[in-house]
């Protein structure tokens, strides 16, 4: 079974038709290259027909085309010779190294600089006459010449191909991080709204249930009190929140972002919101206001008391509530107790997207977190165990 010859390029044929009506031309006017050869007369066109063919082959068989073109060549010296023989066989030359294989792009320069030295050299040595170098010239000319200019522009394409493929490849990466940069801001934003207004709602939600369960007139007036003033809360923290992501200076965080410091704040409003909770700050910088801790930890850390604290709200059943963040070397460790089983009264909703949260924020600084429930004396608390390292590096997407 034969395989079919691939079909020639459109320039190729171009090529092979320019030369072959070229050498035609310069037979028409009686202009060869050689005179007294053995086979004279209209025996030049066999060699320039065979070329022509060959450079249809010039890009799908360049190696093949060379050698038989060489070889045509030496046969074109038995005749009178025409000079659009020799150029085509010049653009087989230079074709031959810029289409070729990598290793005949290689070999053939080397290979046309050897046999043009040893032409002249041998025809020096035969004629031991000045003039002999010029045959060498030409020998040059012929084959190293269009060799050397193919390597040229080979390796002129090569690295072009390769800048554009680096060039593709960083845009490909520069796509990879944006693509990431916008998820993580996606999860800190999730994260921000979820922690700043889920424990509002959960108090609105817990207290509005009350109000329409208890036909009391105290009760309610303090059911929609408690309402009331979760509701402007959590409306402040809205608002805070899409100030961050209208802010275009770039600030991955407000200057008034949580700290240590407002954890007195954030349980009272817990005890305003009807739980029975504890604070104790231990370990130096803690004891007093929580300044020199990396604003990233004391963020995370706030953050988790207060996911802590509205869980508790939601799903606690009655008891005190523990909160005990402390310093422990280079470290800080959070901790929040509460009574574990069955509740009386109203519950809130839950979607397990705040233990999410506090688990991401514990990774994204390199610590540990561990929530779950623990036997615990006379009976089951649920405990939420965080530690944060104070010095860790700026993780990705987050602010540093």
């Amino acid at each position: 079974m034969h395989l079919p010859l691939p079909r020639p390029h459109r320039d190729d044929v171009r090529i092979a038709v320019v030369g072959l009506l070229g050498g035609f031309a310069l037979w028409g006017i009686g202009l060869g290259m050689n005179t007294g050869r053995l086979l004279d007369g209209a025996w030049l066109l066999v060699p320039l027909v065979v070329m022509s063919a060959l450079e249809l082959l010039r890009r799908t068989r360049p190696q093949f085309a060379v050698v038989v073109g060489t070889l045509v060549l030496v046969a074109d010296q038995f005749t009178q010779g025409s000079l659009a023989t020799v150029l085509m066989f010049t653009d087989l030359m230079y074709a031959g190294v810029l289409y070729g294989t990598p290793a005949a792009a290689r070999r053939l320069p080397v290979t046309t600089g050897l046999v043009t030295v040893a032409a002249t050299l041998g025809f020096l040595a035969w004629w031991r006459q000045p003039e002999a170098i010029l045959v060498g010239v030409a020998t040059g000319l012929v084959s190293f010449g269009p060799a050397a200019t193919g390597v040229l522009v080979r390796n002129h394409r090569d690295r072009a191909a390769e800048e554009r493929l680096r060039a593709e490849q960083t845009a490909l990466l520069a796509e990879m991080d944006r693509a990431q940069a916008v998820t993580a801001e996606r999860a800190r934003m999730a994260r921000e709204l979820h922690d700043m207004v889920a424990n509002h709602l959960s108090a609105i939600a817990i207290h509005s249930t009350a109000a329409l369960s208890i036909d009391e007139p105290a009760t309610t007036r303090t059911a929609l009190e408690t309402i009331r003033e979760n509701s402007v809360d959590g409306l402040a923290e809205m608002r805070r929140l899409i100030g961050i992501l209208r802010d275009s200076s770039g600030d991955a965080e407000p200057a008034a972002a949580p700290t240590l410091d407002g954890l007195a704040a954030l349980v009272e409003q817990a005890r305003t919101n009807g739980l029975d909770v504890g604070l104790a700050l231990t370990g130096p910088t803690l004891s007093g206001p929580a300044g020199g801790l990396p604003a990233p930890v004391e963020l995370a850390a706030y953050r988790i008391v207060q996911e802590s604290l509205t869980n508790a709200l939601k799903h606690a059943s009655a008891g005190r509530v523990t909160v005990t963040v402390e310093r422990a070397g280079e470290r800080i460790e959070v901790c929040v107790t509460s009574p574990y089983g069955d509740r009386d009264g109203p519950r809130a909703p839950g979607s397990g997207a705040g233990l999410v949260g506090m688990r991401e924020r514990t990774a994204l600084l390199g610590g540990t977190f561990e929530a779950g429930p623990e036997s615990d004396g006379g009976g089951k608390v649920w405990r939420v165990r965080a530690a944060l390292p104070l010095e860790t590096p700026s993780p990705e997407g987050e602010p540093a």
